[in-house]
């Protein structure tokens, strides 16, 4: 445990992040599966797909993900569409 007082507050400031980055993390892989699930059961997966995309651009904003992770999550998702 820390002593210093401004370790103490980091250390509150990184699990106050740490929980929001979660959060934001498991709505994008929610919403990914949702898309993938419809694609192999046949439904239309156009506004999945967009509801995808935008959580996906909105992480990268965020600074969960990497920008590079985002475009490859995206193009990915695309290709599993298509395919």
């Amino acid at each position: 445990m820390a002593n210093i007082e401004s370790q103490k507050k980091r250390n509150r400031q990184n699990e106050k992040r740490r929980m929001r980055n979660k959060s934001v993390k498991s709505d994008l892989n929610t919403a990914i599966k949702k898309v993938e699930a419809a694609a192999a059961a046949g439904e239309p997966t156009e506004q999945l797909f967009q509801d995808a995309q935008k959580k996906i651009d909105t992480a990268a904003a965020k600074g969960v993900i990497h920008p590079n992770a985002a475009d490859r999550k995206k193009s990915r998702l695309a290709a599993s569409i298509s395919a």
